[in-house]
């Protein structure tokens, strides 16, 4: 017995070390760390444990059957984040370039079973070569589990896609099935094509990271939630995003016990944004005013820039929030904000999130462009998105919501559960002057003096139907408030809701815009 149980330490030895050396060596020469050094950094101390680890392929042909390294170019397991199980599975780079196989698949399709049985956040640290190319057909069929267990887990817990390295072809798709990427400049690439392969067709020529890098997907894709620098100050990041999440949706998000009061005044908020409707200002430095300790982590925060999702909290209570930037685009709503805002509240609504909602915006973003576009196909996305929500949804106009953009922005008739404007808001079907030209058209272009005719009609209307307490009296808003009472309210507000159950009708799914 004790000669078995000396073979065991051994042969675990071998896999802790990994396939060689040199290997290892290469791995730290692209600036990248090993699979297990990853892991470690992730969760908590000593916490891993590690599932199959002996899994070899099997499959014989062009070479393999004389290379059958153990845990076959990928490590899955499970351990804690701040106390809390997480599953994890993470490519080793080392072996076959963390190609997948039919039992490298195999073993992920277990992990991720089992984070779905568990209802725990599956986190899956990307450096791959794609399929294994010697294993045909067998090696795709894998990818198709993944993707399979992917939309299943959709909704149900959260998933993380962390890209450590290159990520190519069909391989890209399971990321873009997950709530949440990130990525490391310089060394992790996505792309469903190539290089070579794009320059062979088209006969354009770029870089690996021209193509699909980290800043291409962070501010142009949008593909990307997150960018950093380098790997440390990348999985630390999602290590708290991870302490922002419920671990299921059958869960609510973990409180904290907050140091920030929640009867702090935000009298900064009066100095913050200006009267003026046309005047711009920094949104994120409203938002940092109003959460607890300024303290906020914004997803896509360089992509659809004219408006920011962020999670934050306030009270110790997690939320989400969806606010118009007048310092991008006067904050307008186009197709990337759209599918931004529209995705992430969907997020926040799979899992218990309540949603703050803040508005100062003009519109939609008006254009060629923008209709040949699909622009009501993608702002019906964000409609949709809010519509269908049964989390505590509330909502703050602080300056102006104009058109469509207000009744979009989880406005009270479409189901906010709580609406709310500060004493300078304007809500109307568009701004003063844009509605004088068109009510009074005739009259000013008849007029002896149509700029005098034109100044008085866009007085008159922004003092009959745009003044801050229009909609109030209407009931459309529930109270006007004192901006410097903006914390206080929504966290009152919060604590109220938290409670709150609603359902929708029964139905196999929806069908929303695409």
């Amino acid at each position: 017995m004790f000669a078995r149980v000396a073979e065991l330490h051994a042969l675990r030895e071998q896999v802790l070390r990994g396939p060689s050396e040199r290997a290892t060596e290469a791995q730290r020469a692209k600036g990248k760390l090993t699979a297990r050094e990853r892991i470690d950094l992730l969760l908590d101390k000593g916490s891993f444990h590690e599932v199959e680890s002996l899994r070899r392929h099997r499959a014989t042909g062009f070479g393999l059957e004389a290379k059958k390294p153990y845990t076959d170019g990928v490590i899955t397991g499970w351990g804690t984040v701040d106390g809390r199980t997480v599953f994890v599975y993470a490519h080793d780079f080392r072996i076959f370039g963390g190609a997948l196989g039919e039992a490298h698949a195999t073993k992920i399709h277990k992990i991720m079973d089992m984070a779905i049985a568990a209802g725990a956040p599956l986190v899956s640290l990307n450096d791959g070569a794609g399929a294994r190319i010697q294993e045909g057909v067998s090696a795709l069929a894998g990818y198709g589990g993944i993707f399979q267990r992917n939309t299943r887990a959709s909704g149900v817990i959260p998933q993380i896609s962390v890209m450590l390295g290159p990520c190519a072809g069909g391989a890209a798709y399971s990321p873009a099935l997950t709530d949440f990427v990130f990525m490391v400049r310089g060394t992790s690439q996505m792309f469903i094509t190539g290089p070579d392969v794009v320059k062979a067709v088209t006969g354009e020529d770029i870089s690996h990271d021209g193509l699909g890098g980290a800043d291409v997907h962070g501010g142009t894709s949008g593909v990307a939630h997150f960018v950093h620098d380098d790997e440390e100050t990348c999985l630390a990041e999602v290590r708290y995003l991870l302490s922002l999440l419920p671990s299921n949706n059958r869960e609510l998000p973990p409180v904290t016990v907050s140091s920030d009061s929640s009867e702090r005044l935000t009298d900064a908020l009066l100095e913050l944004v200006p009267e003026d409707g046309n005047r711009p200002y920094d949104m994120r430095a409203v938002i940092e005013e109003i959460v607890d300790d300024g303290e906020l982590l914004e997803v896509h925060d360089r992509w659809a820039r004219n408006i920011i999702c962020a999670l934050a909290r306030l009270d110790g209570q997690v939320v989400g929030i969806v606010a118009n930037q007048p310092q991008v685009l006067a904050g307008v709503l186009d197709i990337h904000a759209s599918e931004k805002a529209a995705r992430f509240v969907q997020l926040c609504d799979a899992f218990n999130i309540p949603i703050v909602t803040l508005l100062d915006v003009p519109g939609f973003l008006p254009g060629v462009d923008q209709e040949h576009g699909g622009i009501i196909r993608h702002g019906a996305k964000l409609l949709y998105a809010y519509c269908n929500a049964t989390t505590p949804r509330i909502s703050l106009v602080l300056r102006k919501a104009y058109g469509g953009a207000y009744i979009v922005m989880d406005s009270q008739s479409i189901g906010a559960d709580l609406t709310y404007a500060w004493p300078t808001n304007e809500i109307a079907v568009m701004g003063a002057e844009g509605a004088a030209n068109v009510i009074f058209r005739r009259q000013i272009a008849e007029a002896d003096d149509p700029e005098a005719v034109r100044a008085r009609r866009v007085k008159e209307y922004r003092a009959e139907l745009m003044h801050p307490y229009y909609a109030a009296e209407r009931g459309l808003i529930d109270e006007v408030i004192d901006p410097s009472e903006t914390r206080r309210i929504l966290i009152g507000s919060l604590h109220m809701l938290r409670t709150k159950h609603a359902e929708l009708p029964h139905r196999k799914h929806g069908n929303p815009p695409q």
